[in-house]
């Protein structure tokens, strides 16, 4: 019987407070059982290393804020490292906050192309003005990256009428977002080299954030889930268009990699 109440009181609980759903659905042990009960693999996707995928691994990155809301100086590195595999890379991204990611990118892709909400869906959404003008604050005045404004929700990706050699998915990061994103990227914009990133696939490189896991599964087609990864020391999920042997993810993990930093500031 107390367990009954305790019911019916969460029941009125969100019934009053629709947003507590909200909290529910996005709690890591909700979607932790989601992942048990449909057979994901477990422990998330096979990790692969940096220098597996490139040999004596190296990166300098001329951009990073190290300021809220970005990505790790790995993850973009990681970025920098698969454009510079493609001859002239045609870069795609959803989600360009502060413009970090496609401004380093930008450094050795030909074309990049950054999707994100327009100024005005930004402000209807309860945020700051001054929070989206600082969108495409390292990217507006790059002449090889286009700004485009939209929802990926909704989006005419056909409309493009372009493949990208290396997508990067960073926009909203709940299920149905990154799967809808996903799909929409592989139905409009991959070839059969293409490489796609998703940023937030973990929380940090040693734990996986199950929603967005499970997005990426759902979203990307059967055939291809085999050609997902983890890579180490990042908080990325990757497609590549071979499959690559990895690892079971290691928590806590014992370092197999260590990085040189060398840190210079500029004032911008």
């Amino acid at each position: 019987m107390h367990k009954i109440n305790k019911a019916f009181k969460a029941i009125k609980a969100i019934l009053g407070n629709p947003w507590l759903l909200n909290k529910i659905l996005e709690d890591d042990s909700v979607w932790k059982s989601f992942l048990e009960k449909h057979n994901y693999p477990k422990g998330g996707l096979p990790v692969v290393e940096l220098d597996a995928l490139s040999p004596g691994f190296s990166e300098t990155l001329e951009t990073f804020a190290f300021l809220d809301g970005g990505s790790l100086p790995t993850d973009i590195a990681l970025l920098k490292l698969l454009a510079k595999g493609f001859s002239s890379c045609q870069y795609f991204e959803i989600g360009t906050w502060r413009g970090e990611s496609v401004a380093n990118v930008a450094d050795v892709a030909e074309q990049c192309f950054t999707l994100n909400l327009s100024k005005k869906e930004i402000l209807e959404k309860g945020l700051t003005e001054k929070y989206a003008d600082l969108h495409g604050f390292f990217s507006k005045n790059r002449k090889n990256i286009v700004h485009l404004e939209g929802n990926s929700m909704t989006f005419d990706f056909g409309g493009l009428n372009q493949k990208f050699d290396l997508i990067f998915i960073d926009g909203d990061h709940h299920f149905a977002s990154v799967k809808k994103d996903t799909e929409n990227i592989f139905d409009y914009l991959v070839h059969d080299k293409s490489i796609v990133v998703w940023h937030d696939y973990a929380y940090h490189p040693e734990k996986i954030r199950p929603e967005v896991f499970a997005a990426i599964w759902e979203g990307t087609p059967p055939a291809k889930r085999k050609n997902l990864i983890h890579i180490a020391n990042t908080m990325c999920a990757v497609y590549l268009p071979k499959a690559m042997m990895g690892h079971p993810l290691e928590t806590p993990a014992t370092p197999v990699t260590k990085f040189k930093i060398s840190l210079n500031t500029e004032h911008v």
